[in-house]
């Protein structure tokens, strides 16, 4: 395509405020970082929200006419539309026209499409979904996996998961030597379900990593851990409490400021600390969850996601490639491999 910088496919269609907001979020990315944008879907849709005085350079529209809903079986709906937004998107990063994926549509059929046209890194027995959390410590994230690509995980997936885990952990969020926790009932080593005993004996034996024991639930936002891991069931229930959580903060914070003058005063003089706590809450400046364990770089994002988490998640992903994750991940070929246990 010759361009330079990194290339973004866009799933212009994927989330509910397609293309609108997809589209704004991407073009905000294009203005603030060294991004070439490829937007995927009904060109006419999207040329319709692209404002007359922006900037065309550095933006593609890649043709796609049909969309996989909400409602859709996610394996049959990849299969059966061969050209929906979402797979021609995907078959860019596949043949080398992208660098990376974002979606923000059906994320079964995002990771469905990923595993069928990408496929799995060698050693890798399942893909997980990663996200990160804020924590008490400012600066100081939380990386959870796996947040609902595998509702069971054998004790050797939650191993594979610390791996990707701590290599993205620390090439992307710049953590010299992460911390992993296994997300558990109690703090001891034998604690938890079979599984999860086995799943803590790979993790203290596994030399890659620095595991620093189990994680129970009030450890998840402390900061003490900088990657915990468990299965996709749990990872999806702490997900959605976790953004409910943050959204109840917020709200009782806007109901309990004084009303009349005095509130418009305390407000006005509280608005940047009010600021603060929201980019330190809302899950959109965090902008999407990356796919880890696929061969690509694969970031889905929630369904509702508008203008400012599209921006953050095209800047994770362009992270991510200039930081080389997957090559890192490519390289624990030999580390990865071995049967499930």
């Amino acid at each position: 395509m010759g361009t330079t910088g990194v290339r973004i496919a866009i799933d212009a269609m994927g989330g509910d405020y397609a293309p609108a907001e997809i589209v704004a979020g991407a073009l905000r990315a294009k203005e603030e970082l060294d991004v070439h944008i490829l937007l995927v879907g009904d060109p006419q849709q999207i040329e319709a929200v692209i404002p007359l005085k922006s900037n065309r350079l550095g933006i593609e529209i890649v043709p796609a006419r049909e969309t996989i809903g909400m409602d859709e079986e996610p394996l049959n709906a990849v299969r059966r539309k061969r050209g929906a937004s979402v797979n021609v998107a995907m078959d860019l990063v596949k043949n080398n026209q992208a660098d990376a994926i974002f979606s923000a549509g059906h994320s079964g059929a995002a990771m469905a499409s990923a595993l069928l046209r990408l496929g799995r890194l060698p050693g890798i027995d399942r893909p997980a979904i990663g996200t990160v959390f804020p924590t008490i410590k400012a600066g100081k994230p939380v990386l959870i996996l796996d947040v609902g690509a595998n509702v069971d995980c054998r004790p050797k997936f939650l191993e594979q998961f610390a791996v990707m885990g701590s290599i993205y952990s620390q090439y992307v969020l710049g953590i010299s030597e992460p911390k992993v926790g296994l997300l558990n009932i109690g703090e001891e080593d034998n604690k938890g379900n079979e599984a999860a005993v086995r799943a803590h004996e790979l993790l203290r034996e596994n030399t890659q990593i620095n595991f620093s024991g189990n994680a129970e639930g009030r450890d998840v936002l402390s900061g003490e851990f900088d990657v915990i891991v468990c299965d996709g069931f749990v990872g999806n229930v702490l997900l959605k409490f976790a953004e409910a959580v943050g959204g109840v903060i917020l709200q009782i914070l806007r109901e309990e400021l004084p009303q009349g003058i005095r509130g418009q005063i305390g407000t006005a003089i509280l608005k940047p600390n009010l600021k603060r706590v929201k980019q330190r809450m809302d899950h959109a400046e965090h902008g999407g969850a990356l796919l880890l364990g696929v061969n690509g770089i694969c970031f889905i994002g929630h369904g509702s996601s508008q203008a400012p988490s599209i921006f953050s998640a095209i800047r994770m992903a362009k992270e991510a490639v200039d930081n080389q994750v997957l090559e890192r991940l490519q390289s624990k070929y030999e580390v990865l491999q071995g049967e499930p246990q």
